[in-house]
Protein backbone atom coordinates (compact mmCIF):
# COMPACT_ATOMS: atom_id res chain seq x y z
CA UNK A 1 0.00 0.00 0.00
CA UNK A 2 1.61 2.87 -0.65
CA UNK A 3 1.92 5.58 2.25
CA UNK A 4 1.64 9.19 1.89
CA UNK A 5 5.17 10.96 1.87
CA UNK A 6 6.30 14.76 1.74
CA UNK A 7 5.61 16.52 -1.39
CA UNK A 8 2.89 13.88 -2.61
CA UNK A 9 -0.45 15.75 -3.36
CA UNK A 10 -3.45 13.96 -1.34
CA UNK A 11 -7.40 15.14 -0.47
CA UNK A 12 -8.18 14.42 3.26
CA UNK A 13 -12.08 14.28 4.65
CA UNK A 14 -11.66 15.97 7.93
CA UNK A 15 -13.64 17.24 11.53
CA UNK A 16 -12.15 19.63 13.59
CA UNK A 17 -13.46 19.38 17.35
CA UNK A 18 -12.01 21.87 20.35
CA UNK A 19 -11.63 19.83 23.53
CA UNK A 20 -15.02 20.21 24.42
CA UNK A 21 -16.35 18.77 21.60
CA UNK A 22 -17.93 21.42 19.56
CA UNK A 23 -17.00 21.51 15.64
CA UNK A 24 -14.80 24.27 14.45
CA UNK A 25 -14.65 23.01 10.73
CA UNK A 26 -15.51 19.59 8.82
CA UNK A 27 -15.51 18.90 5.03
CA UNK A 28 -18.50 16.84 5.69
CA UNK A 29 -21.05 17.47 2.59
CA UNK A 30 -17.93 18.98 0.59
CA UNK A 31 -15.08 18.41 -1.65
CA UNK A 32 -12.46 16.86 0.19
CA UNK A 33 -9.37 19.03 1.65
CA UNK A 34 -6.42 18.64 -1.21
CA UNK A 35 -3.12 20.04 -0.40
CA UNK A 36 0.85 18.75 -0.83
CA UNK A 37 2.19 17.24 2.21
CA UNK A 38 4.62 18.77 4.03
CA UNK A 39 4.78 22.02 1.81
CA UNK A 40 3.12 24.03 4.80
CA UNK A 41 -0.02 24.61 3.37
CA UNK A 42 -2.21 23.39 6.71
CA UNK A 43 -1.03 23.65 10.24
CA UNK A 44 2.09 21.50 10.93
CA UNK A 45 -0.14 18.98 13.33
CA UNK A 46 -2.42 18.17 10.13
CA UNK A 47 0.33 18.28 7.67
CA UNK A 48 2.06 15.60 10.09
CA UNK A 49 -0.22 13.45 10.95
CA UNK A 50 -1.15 12.49 7.38
CA UNK A 51 2.28 11.38 6.73
CA UNK A 52 2.49 7.57 5.92
CA UNK A 53 -0.83 7.25 6.08
CA UNK A 54 -2.56 5.12 3.27
CA UNK A 55 -5.73 5.85 1.25
CA UNK A 56 -9.12 4.60 3.11
CA UNK A 57 -6.90 5.33 6.49
CA UNK A 58 -8.72 6.64 9.03
CA UNK A 59 -7.30 8.25 12.82
CA UNK A 60 -7.92 11.08 15.31
CA UNK A 61 -5.33 13.30 16.25
CA UNK A 62 -4.85 15.28 18.74
CA UNK A 63 -2.86 18.60 18.07
CA UNK A 64 -1.29 20.69 20.46
CA UNK A 65 -1.28 24.65 20.46
CA UNK A 66 2.50 24.95 19.14
CA UNK A 67 1.69 22.80 16.39
CA UNK A 68 -2.09 24.06 15.63
CA UNK A 69 -2.39 28.08 15.32
CA UNK A 70 -0.23 28.58 18.29
CA UNK A 71 -0.33 30.72 21.30
CA UNK A 72 -2.95 33.64 21.71
CA UNK A 73 -0.75 37.02 21.27
CA UNK A 74 -1.84 40.19 23.03
CA UNK A 75 -0.07 42.17 21.25
CA UNK A 76 -1.80 41.52 17.78
CA UNK A 77 -5.02 43.26 20.62
CA UNK A 78 -5.11 46.96 19.81
CA UNK A 79 -7.01 49.63 20.38
CA UNK A 80 -8.21 51.80 17.28
CA UNK A 81 -9.70 55.22 17.39
CA UNK A 82 -13.50 55.20 16.10
CA UNK A 83 -12.72 58.48 14.14
CA UNK A 84 -10.96 56.58 11.62
CA UNK A 85 -13.63 53.98 10.65
CA UNK A 86 -15.29 55.31 7.07
CA UNK A 87 -17.85 57.58 8.21
CA UNK A 88 -20.46 55.09 6.65
CA UNK A 89 -19.21 52.46 8.80
CA UNK A 90 -20.83 51.77 12.11
CA UNK A 91 -18.46 49.01 13.91
CA UNK A 92 -20.11 46.40 15.67
CA UNK A 93 -19.04 43.90 18.39
CA UNK A 94 -17.59 40.88 16.13
CA UNK A 95 -17.57 42.65 12.80
CA UNK A 96 -14.60 40.83 11.04
CA UNK A 97 -12.33 43.61 9.27
CA UNK A 98 -9.37 43.47 6.90
CA UNK A 99 -6.38 45.82 7.83
CA UNK A 100 -3.05 46.28 6.28
CA UNK A 101 0.40 46.84 7.82
CA UNK A 102 3.14 49.27 6.33
CA UNK A 103 4.82 46.35 4.24
CA UNK A 104 1.34 45.80 2.20
CA UNK A 105 0.14 42.81 4.22
CA UNK A 106 -3.77 42.66 4.77
CA UNK A 107 -4.96 40.53 7.69
CA UNK A 108 -8.42 39.84 9.43
CA UNK A 109 -9.54 41.16 12.37
CA UNK A 110 -12.47 41.13 14.70
CA UNK A 111 -13.82 43.82 16.66
CA UNK A 112 -14.21 42.34 20.23
CA UNK A 113 -15.15 45.64 21.86
CA UNK A 114 -16.47 49.22 21.22
CA UNK A 115 -15.98 51.95 23.25
CA UNK A 116 -17.27 55.42 22.39
CA UNK A 117 -14.10 56.53 20.94
CA UNK A 118 -11.86 53.70 20.59
CA UNK A 119 -12.40 49.98 19.40
CA UNK A 120 -10.47 47.02 20.44
CA UNK A 121 -9.41 45.01 17.39
CA UNK A 122 -8.01 41.59 17.50
CA UNK A 123 -5.62 39.92 14.81
CA UNK A 124 -5.45 36.29 16.25
CA UNK A 125 -6.54 33.73 14.43
CA UNK A 126 -9.46 32.41 16.02
CA UNK A 127 -8.27 29.14 17.18
CA UNK A 128 -5.24 30.44 18.53
CA UNK A 129 -4.53 29.30 22.19
CA UNK A 130 -6.53 26.21 21.57
CA UNK A 131 -5.81 22.30 20.95
CA UNK A 132 -7.27 20.81 18.44
CA UNK A 133 -8.92 17.29 17.41
CA UNK A 134 -9.28 16.16 14.05
CA UNK A 135 -11.12 12.64 12.60
CA UNK A 136 -8.97 12.31 9.78
CA UNK A 137 -10.17 10.17 6.75
CA UNK A 138 -7.19 9.94 3.76
CA UNK A 139 -9.01 9.89 0.08
CA UNK A 140 -6.31 9.64 -1.86
CA UNK A 141 -3.27 10.46 -2.91
CA UNK A 142 -2.43 12.13 -6.40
Amino acid sequence: MQQVQKGDKVNVHYHGKLTDGSTFDSSLGREPLEFQAGAGQVIKGFDDAVLNMTVGEKKTVNIPVLHAYGERNEDMVMEYPISEFPADMNPELGMELQMGDNAGNVFPVVIVEVGEETVVLDANHPLAGQDLIFELELVSIN
